[in-house]
């Protein structure tokens, strides 16, 4: 039986996105890092070395898992062999979080390599919240949804993301993971202000925060995870810990990603800015 000494719960602090090449050097090295973020997906198996490795990252490092195949916003039926893998990977596990992307990915059978934006609407929070409630009645515990990045809008929307991200939190019962970067990325390309954004969010529904970098694409800012987070989405960071208070930060890089040591300043720099935020709130307690 999987021993749970290391924690079920995040930490107050900057934890990393653990991706494969860095695999051997953290089961090694058992490096100082407050957490790891893993993706679900790639450990629904049954057995065999990727799952004996999270295993044994679980045994000394709290852990969360973070999805982005179970599609919470689409309107067809839930992929119900997804979720009991989902399961099965959380039972063993017994991460200190899990999270998924409140977007949609699949149509019918067909699935798609990237997380949509909804339309914001009554029937869309309606569609999401279920989803969203059945899958924390079969895992039995609360997930977080994140915020993701967007490059479209819908012309039926009647309401800003902000207040959508709301309602199904408070609909469904579930945690926000909010994606800073995502919304500086979004902010840009739509045209609205981001901490207009973070302002409009309950720091109770806040269980995570993310942090990545982009890469500019003409117009847009894209949301690519291959670079340093940016000085402008380090200053959002700075407002929303003001306003959200101190939480649990991950440090996302996914593409052309550097040296374990290099994730460990980023991580430091989240570190940083998390321990002022919170020595400021026991002052002022």
């Amino acid at each position: 039986m999987l021993s749970l000494s290391p924690s079920t719960t995040l930490p107050l602090a900057a934890g990393i996105g653990l991706r494969a090449p860095h695999h051997a050097q953290v089961l090694a090295g058992r490096p100082a890092v407050a957490w790891w973020e893993v993706h679900s997906e790639n450990f629904f198996t049954a057995g065999g070395a990727p799952l004996a490795f999270l295993q044994a990252i679980r045994e000394a490092y709290p852990v969360s898992l973070h999805g982005v195949g179970l599609s919470l916003g689409a309107v067809d039926m839930l992929f119900e062999a997804h979720l009991e893998k989902l399961a099965a990977l959380v039972e063993r596990i017994q991460p200190a979080a899990v999270s998924e992307h409140l977007c949609w990915s699949s149509a019918g059978a067909q699935h798609f390599n990237d997380l949509l934006p909804l339309p914001y609407t009554e029937a869309a929070i309606q569609q999401a919240s279920a989803r969203i409630s059945r899958v924390q009645d079969r895992l039995q515990r609360q997930i977080l949804v994140e915020n993701v990045s967007s490059y479209l809008t819908f012309a039926d929307s009647t309401m800003c993301e902000w207040d959508f991200l709301v309602a199904v939190a408070a609909r469904s019962g579930c945690g926000i993971l909010l994606d800073i970067n995502n919304i500086y990325v979004s902010a840009s390309n739509h045209g609205f202000a981001a901490k207009t954004y973070i302002d409009a969010i309950p720091a109770a529904l806040v269980g995570e925060m993310h942090l990545a970098g982009f890469d500019h694409c003409d117009d847009f800012l894209i949301d690519t995870h291959g670079q340093p987070v940016h000085a402008p989405v380090w200053d959002l960071y700075a407002y929303a810990l003001e306003r959200l208070g101190p939480k649990p930060t991950l440090i996302e890089w996914d593409a052309d990603i550097p040296s374990l040591a290099v994730l460990q300043g980023e991580a430091a720099k989240a570190d940083r800015q998390l321990q002022r935020v919170e020595a400021g709130h026991v002052r002022a307690a």
